[in-house]
């Protein structure tokens, strides 16, 4: 019975790994070649196996990319999550703006993170097949919005928050712009304009709000 299960562990470790290093060859590739120009040939040529073996872990492209997708997602919502976005903690504000920090400091530390988000928002055109991929980006970024609202709601009943803002509006506010603040900043490659004052736009964005 012990073989069998460390057979099965093993097995289970195998497959996981396999995964991931098919995740990481479309990551390159997507980043690479653009999504609409890779097809999973390449992947498979990226990660040095067969193109049996892609399908057997994803049916299509979209599958490997909503995978890829969903993996950096997950990352970034756990550090968000670390900076108590959403909660009643002492200081809302200073929440959000640590969970928008915490999408900067992914950007600049992982290559993962960073060459994910650069596909996602410069290298795929959601249409036909990927509108439903869309779809399911902007349900995560409602979510987001949903924290982000509270947050705003959390600091106004504090008295931090100045007066006359709707909580629900500034949080739609804040989503759009940590979205073109990291469209730009992926674009800033020689980090000339956006990247070098990205923190002070942060922290002026948050100020503004403040009471």
């Amino acid at each position: 019975m012990y073989l069998l299960l460390s057979a099965m562990r093993r097995t289970k470790a195998d497959t996981e790994k396999t995964r991931q290093q098919i995740l990481d060859a479309a990551r390159r590739v997507f980043a690479e070649r653009g999504v609409s120009r890779s097809s999973l040939e390449q992947v498979a040529a990226a990660a040095c196996m067969s193109r049996g073996a892609i399908y057997w872990h994803f049916a299509n492209k979209i599958e490997l990319f909503s995978a890829m997708r969903e993996q950096v997602s997950m990352d970034m919502f756990e550090r968000m999550g670390a900076a108590q976005l959403g909660k009643d903690v002492e200081d809302p504000l200073g929440a959000v703006r640590d969970s928008i920090l915490e999408i900067l400091h992914g950007l600049e530390a992982d290559e993962r993170v960073r060459e994910a988000f650069g596909i996602l928002s410069l290298k795929c055109e959601y249409v036909g097949e990927f509108a439903e991929v869309l779809g399911r980006i902007l349900q995560s970024a409602d979510a987001w919005t949903d924290k982000l609202t509270l947050s705003y709601i959390h600091a106004q009943r504090l008295g931090l928050l100045r007066t006359g803002l709707d909580p629900r509006l500034l949080a739609v506010e804040s989503r759009s712009f940590i979205f073109g603040l990291v469209r730009l900043w992926l674009m800033d490659v020689g980090g000339t304009t956006v990247r070098p004052q990205a923190r002070d736009m942060i922290d002026t964005h948050v100020a503004m709000r403040r009471a």
